[in-house]
């Protein structure tokens, strides 16, 4: 009786796992775009960092991810089963946020340029003192905790949407698998990109022509990586918060949804216009909300002697 009574646990187990692996696929699926998204931002928060201090920054902001699922999962769990209505608000406060962070930060490249002068010092490390550079350091690390929390909750919110209907438990375990691999998978990603300079200054002092050239073209590709993902990362906070916003309001959902199947009724362009027309509504809905919160905000500053 105790051995089958094992093989019927064990068969349990297995019928579980099985159905969690099915579940955990079609939820990491849905929500790679959002991984893109974070794999961006996350990158370029390392710019400006010291060689040497980029991988302890890199797993700072790790470890403080890793804090964000913690919170993030079983918050989710509880909102799931006793206030199911809140996801969508709170969605929407973290999608203006995002809005307003990229808009920020618009801002202060903004700024940077009409005073190249003042942004001299931000752009090289060898000028700032120690202190200087730990105070860059834990901003960098807590501004890419704050974004990454975002980022986590939609990540949990739609792992969550596609796991609604099934078992507490199930639901408990694929959440926390989703959560676990994103954060190692994105923060590893992030400590290749960053290292990559290094990487190729190893391989240009090597013996072979071939290692070399890799190299050489390594240290070439680099530096205009990171400007990417730093040009893709705010980019990213306009889709993502823009798009949160957008799903959140049912009416402007599916006006946009009308618009691009309208689109592909017309000749030759429509095919291309489809999918790129949703992700510049968004982008345009994030980039104005934005606009109006850093204005409301610096308002208040002002009128409170703060800016």
């Amino acid at each position: 009786m105790a051995a089958g009574s094992l093989l019927t646990l064990l068969d349990d187990i297995a019928a579980l796992m099985d159905d969690v692996s099915v579940m955990t696929k079609v939820a990491a699926k849905k929500t790679t775009g959002v991984l893109g998204d974070d794999l961006a931002l996350n990158a370029q928060q390392v710019t400006g960092v010291r060689a040497d201090r980029e991988l302890p920054v890199v797993w700072a902001v790790c470890k403080g991810s890793l804090l964000n699922k913690l919170m993030l999962v079983p918050a989710a769990l509880l909102i799931s089963a006793f206030a199911p209505w809140l996801v969508t608000p709170l969605l929407m406060l973290g999608g203006a946020y995002l809005s307003y962070e990229g808009v920020e930060k618009l801002a202060h490249a903004w700024h940077k340029w009409r005073h190249p002068e003042a942004a001299k010092k931000d752009a090289t490390t060898a000028e700032r003192s120690p202190e200087e550079q730990k105070a860059f350091e834990q901003q960098r690390i807590k501004g890419a905790v704050r974004t990454d929390f975002i980022l986590s909750a939609e990540i949990i919110a739609i792992t969550l949407g596609t796991v609604a209907n099934e078992a507490f438990m199930q639901q408990a375990v694929v959440l926390s698998i989703i959560a676990l691999a994103m954060t190692l998978g994105v923060y590893g990603l992030v400590a290749a990109i960053v290292k990559l300079d290094d990487l190729g200054l190893y391989l240009s002092h090597r013996s072979t022509s071939a290692a070399q050239g890799l190299g050489r073209g390594i240290l070439t590709a680099a530096p205009w990586l990171m400007k990417f993902l730093s040009v893709a990362g705010t980019a990213a906070m306009f889709m993502v918060g823009g798009g949160i916003l957008t799903h959140g309001i049912p009416v402007l959902h599916h006006a946009i949804e009308a618009l691009t199947l309208a689109e592909g009724d017309i000749p030759g362009v429509g095919v291309i216009l489809q999918p790129i027309t949703p992700t510049l509504i968004n982008m345009l809905v994030g980039l104005v909300l934005g606009g109006v919160i850093l204005g409301v905000v610096t308002l208040v500053k002002k009128m409170r002697g703060t800016h």
